[in-house]
């Protein structure tokens, strides 16, 4: 990298309001900052207020830029961020998105950065980096299949056909994907995937939204590497016909701190079981779970035999927090071998702890990484937009296993969790899926090589800025 004050970049970094993407983003802010660049972090107060303290070392690289969320009609007071609200309300949530066009340009004009990296979300952003002769990327949080999977820029802009897909044409592999893979909807998951071709309040759909946004953008930069399904990486070159450049798999740092005693009440638990015996248990914070299927998963992790440590974190929405019940006397019958955490927990530091050895989770593609980092084979439930698509691909990998569910509703049944959890975590046909997992650990670990992938990224952006000044 050449040297000197003059060839630094200052970086606008602008995720989408979900935590899921605002620390993915922060994440990549801090590589970026350590190889002495700058860096301005724009979001809601609100949420700039909940993100993981700064380092000091960072003190004078990154800046955390405060933009006020207009307000809007459906959405509730104070609601800034996805885990503040139901999945129905996030059509307002994007829609008060579009309205900080106006602060997040009267910032740039002030500040005349080099680059905006961004999210699929603020599509307008295009005219104004132009006009402003700063260079745009998009950086997607998710995997390159799932951007993948809705086919080129034109497709996404345009709406498909007309008339536009059903559910059932969402259930296989699309036809401009020129090679085998098991990436398709369920019919329960490809009911929200119809809905999110449509319009919504915001005037938009969240496709078009992508599409828009992928249009005109200088770098296409996606968390995904070449070591592992690396196909898809050259296919969504030739879809949108933008440079595409990963940026590694970004496996997070272990954190040594001890949280108010947390891990250390935690660790004690864990250190009271068996090496490779306990299934860590998390469905993360943008999941609403309802009810019944609190007590099916409950039911079902007690019926395995298998120690488990679940953190069953409730969702606030708005201030208020979403309510569920564990079975009448689950907690009492499952004691000592099982535990449910119903606070914050440190996710990374019980994957890393010796007794855990295998991974109930949503997959969300940050915590698919966490979790094979460590080796750890997957027994996967999936509910939201990305996690069905990662959940047919990793069971095809042979390192982990989705639990079974209805087609029609996505229901599943304590039985369904329970042989689910068994074999991958005891049982000898296990052994394969457990076997792989440890194996793929040597990419999802390797810090070496996804520091390369950063070093590239970060070349890249060097030389490709439009330079705002002029020059």
């Amino acid at each position: 990298m050449a040297n000197g004050v003059e060839n630094k970049l200052h970086i606008v970094m602008f995720p989408w309001l979900a935590f899921g993407h605002i620390i993915p983003y922060l994440e990549l802010s801090k590589l970026i900052a350590q190889k002495g660049h700058k860096i301005s972090f724009i979001s809601t107060p609100r949420n700039i207020d909940r993100l993981p303290k700064l380092p000091l070392d960072y003190s004078t690289s990154i800046t955390l830029v405060k933009i006020p969320l207009p307000h809007v009609d459906g959405l509730p007071e104070n609601a800034e961020a996805t885990m503040d609200i139901h999945t129905k309300d996030i059509v307002y949530l994007k829609k008060a998105l579009d309205g900080m066009e106006l602060e997040l340009t009267s910032f740039l004009e002030k500040t005349s950065p080099d680059w905006v990296i961004h999210d699929f979300a603020p599509y307008w952003l295009a005219p104004i980096t132009t006009r402003l002769r700063i260079s745009r990327g998009f950086f997607r949080v998710i995997n390159a299949w799932f951007l993948a999977f809705w086919g080129s820029t034109d497709m996404m802009l345009t709406g498909y056909t007309n008339p536009p897909p059903t559910p059932k044409d969402l259930m296989v592999m699309p036809k401009w994907i020129p090679f085998e893979t098991k990436a398709a909807f369920r019919h329960h998951e490809a009911k929200w995937v119809v809905d999110a071709m449509q319009k919504n309040v915001s005037g938009v759909s969240d496709i078009y939204r992508a599409g828009a946004t992928i249009k005109d953008v200088d770098v296409v930069i996606i968390r995904h590497c070449c070591e592992f399904e690396g196909q898809w990486l050259k296919l969504l070159e030739d879809l949108h016909h933008r440079p595409i450049v990963p940026v590694g798999l970004m496996p997070p740092s272990l954190d040594n701190s001890d949280n108010n005693g947390t891990w250390t009440c935690i660790k004690e638990w864990l250190d009271g079981h068996n090496k490779g015996s306990v299934v860590y248990v998390a469905l993360g914070s943008e999941v609403t779970i309802g009810q019944s299927e609190i007590n099916e998963l409950a039911y079902g992790l007690e019926l395995s035999g298998v120690p488990f440590f679940w953190a069953l974190r409730k969702r606030s929405n708005s201030g208020h927090m979403d309510y569920v019940e564990l079975p009448d006397g689950f907690e009492e019958r499952i004691h000592g071998r099982g535990i449910v955490w119903k606070s914050w927990v440190p996710q990374l530091k019980i994957l890393s702890h010796m007794s855990v050895g295998g991974f109930l989770t949503h997959c969300g593609w940050s915590s698919i990484i966490e979790g094979l980092m460590f080796g750890h084979p997957l027994i996967m439930l999936p509910f939201l937009v990305d996690q069905g698509l990662n959940a047919r691909i990793l069971e095809d990998k042979e390192i982990g296993i989705e639990i079974p569910r209805n087609e029609e509703d996505g229901s599943y049944t304590r039985d369904s969790v329970s042989s689910s959890v068994k074999l991958v975590m005891v049982e000898k046909d296990g052994r394969k899926i457990r076997e792989k997992a440890k194996d793929i650990s040597s990419i999802f670990g390797n810090r070496r090589l996804h520091d390369k992938y950063i070093e590239d990224l970060i070349q890249f952006l060097e030389d490709h800025r439009k330079m705002a000044n002029g020059a």
